[in-house]
């Protein structure tokens, strides 16, 4: 591994260990072995570093809940759903550090224009890959996908006992198709991924 890539594991590390906002640069540079001129030449900032940490991070805790799920029968996408919130949640309980310093980096975003671009762009992919790992091309599965993930994490890390269990999100969800009902115009055409 190179330099770049020590500090991404030393930042991973503390985020894990110390969260986002308590995570300083002196934490990465013992971790990492490096030191703070190696921050700045190949990120610039603390911050861009935590984040670009922090994204990958929870790309990768994502991909492997996607992955662990078993394929099921006649492809149906209800039970591949209903599988993927059990294991989210599970997560959530699990790894309970990366939970949390991804909403603390979520926050971090809104006062930082290059983290907050840095961050939509990753909020775009993930739509497109929360999508696809359903086997949906309609990018607003994704994007609802996308939404209920930060809330529910949101709700779990504030109030774990009272937050939605597996079987309330997509007991919930499909309450919400009935009540809207079949019918779909021309004009609700989904959108595909390009």
């Amino acid at each position: 591994m190179g330099t770049r890539e020590d500090l991404l594991v030393a930042a991973k590390q503390c985020l894990a260990e110390r969260g986002y906002a308590r995570t300083t640069v002196r934490d990465i540079v013992a971790a990492s072995g490096t030191n703070l001129a190696a921050i700045n030449y190949h990120f610039g900032t603390r911050d861009k570093l935590l984040n670009q940490a922090m994204l990958e991070s929870t790309a990768t805790a994502v991909h492997q809940i996607f992955v662990s799920l078993p394929e099921t029968a006649g492809g149906d996408p209800a039970a591949r759903l209903d599988a993927f919130w059990h294991k989210l949640i599970a997560s959530f309980e699990a790894d309970r550090a990366l939970w949390t310093a991804n909403a603390e980096s979520t926050a971090q975003a809104l006062h930082n224009p290059e983290i907050r671009a840095e961050s939509a762009a990753a909020q775009r992919d993930a739509r497109v890959g929360l999508s696809n790992a359903l086997g949906q091309a309609d990018l607003r599965i994704g994007s609802i996908l996308n939404l209920l993930i930060t809330g529910v994490l949101i709700q779990w890390l504030i109030d774990a006992d009272n937050a939605p269990t597996p079987q309330d999100l997509s007991a919930g969800l499909r309450a919400l198709v009935d009540m809207i009902g079949p019918a779909r115009t021309e004009a609700e055409t989904p959108p595909q991924d390009s």
